[in-house]
């Protein structure tokens, strides 16, 4: 790897001669602009607005552009003698815990490698000192022109340094958290959980870049004068109407994906069942909605008895005529006369038991006043009976 600054690490007293080197590197696939209509490469050229032509890259130099608009130079040699220690000094400030980073801080990492033989022993004894302490060293250095803030932390055999934001270049999370008032419940927090440890863990050298692979295979098939392969259409995305509901789905669908493994749906069932109290409280809380189906039965079976005490009366009223009618007709049919008066008597007695039976709440007085009514209706036919017969006999 190719270093991109040479300097020391300050330790106390102890200086560590060490070269600075890039830590990561960029996969991303490149692009050029072009001129749509013929292919031709757009490029920039450098150049000289005083002389009006372009200049070399030696040629090239820094510059700080005053509140005027007049320039200063500003050359290397300049940069590196600077008046602080940590222009070619990576000075180390303070030792603290790893927890008291926070990532928000961090940035670019470097490795840090021992620079020359007499640079070895040094490093070791910083690396294992870090390694034993279990905290993280923070530093000072300055690179491309400015001073920079840095954590240095142990990473196998080598020193790795983060660069780190300093703490008023980190902003403070305003109006991005939710309103106040949104609450959680344990039965949700449980399955968040069971998601958790459905997903469990992940080796993260099993992950890559599938947005890369698919541009370089589009760009290999253009290459080679075929069409690209074609996306998949997005899946259209369903309704969550309920948290509960798509947590458990979520779950169902991760112990799915990876083989059925874990306890994905014991615990779902678990939560099922705490989730039953819960829906019965409207239940219990909706006291008038029971009360008024009550009064609305009373209501309707006052209603019911009403028209019952109606029909009755009409059918006493339609009785008391027909006997009238009989009375009429008494002397010319005796016989007819009698069967009507019984028939009379049957329909009037009826009429009175329903009433009875409608003022009566207990069914077992309406069934003693229907087994009366039944007698009384057979009593009459006798006597009808009878007094047809005895007519018969005295004619």
């Amino acid at each position: 790897m190719r270093s991109i600054w040479n300097g020391a690490i300050s330790f106390g007293l102890v200086s560590i001669p060490v070269k600075l080197m890039n830590a990561t590197e960029s996969h991303a696939v490149s692009f050029r602009q072009i001129h749509t209509e013929d292919g031709g490469r757009i490029r920039y050229r450098k150049v000289c607005e005083l002389e009006d032509r372009e200049v070399s890259q030696a040629e090239i130099g820094k510059a700080y552009e005053d509140a005027d608009g007049s320039m200063i130079p500003i050359t290397d040699e300049d940069l590196s003698h600077l008046p602080i220690p940590t222009a070619r000094t990576i000075e180390i400030v303070a030792f603290v815990p790893r927890e008291r980073i926070d990532p928000l801080q961090m940035g670019t990492a470097y490795y840090l490698a021992a620079s020359g033989a007499p640079a070895a022993k040094p490093y070791t004894l910083l690396r294992e000192a870090l390694g034993r302490s279990d905290r993280v060293a923070i530093a000072k250095f300055a690179l491309r022109g400015r001073e920079r803030l840095g954590m240095l932390r142990v990473s196998g055999d080598a020193i790795v340094m983060h660069g780190l934001l300093w703490p008023d270049e980190v902003r403070t999370p305003e109006g991005v958290a939710p309103d106040a008032g949104v609450t959680v419940r344990e039965q949700e927090l449980d399955l968040a959980d069971a998601l958790m440890d459905t997903l469990g863990e992940i080796d993260l050298d099993d992950l890559h870049d599938e947005y890369r692979e698919a541009l370089e295979e589009v760009i290999a098939a253009k290459a080679a004068g075929e069409a690209p392969p074609e996306a998949p259409g997005p899946a259209e995305p369903g309704k969550v109407l309920d948290l509960m509901a798509a947590l458990e789905s979520s779950v169902r669908a991760a112990r799915e994906s990876r083989g059925g493994e874990g306890t994905g749906t014991a615990e779902v069932r678990t939560l099922e069942r705490r989730e039953r109290p819960a829906r019965r409280t409207p239940k219990e809380t909706g006291g008038k909605k029971s009360t008024s189906t009550a009064a609305g039965k009373t209501a309707a079976g006052k209603t019911q008895a009403r028209k019952s005490t109606s029909a009755a009366r009409k059918s006493t009223a339609e009785t008391d005529e027909e006997t009238a009618k009989s009375a009429k007709t008494a002397h010319a049919a005796p016989t007819a006369h009698a069967a009507k008066t019984a028939k009379t008597a049957k329909t009037a007695k009826t009429a009175k038991t329903a009433k009875t039976a409608q003022k009566t709440p207990d069914r077992s007085t309406a069934r003693k006043t229907a087994a009366k009514a039944t007698a009384g209706s057979t009593a009459g036919k006798g006597a009808a009976k009878k007094t047809a017969s005895s007519r018969r006999r005295g004619a």
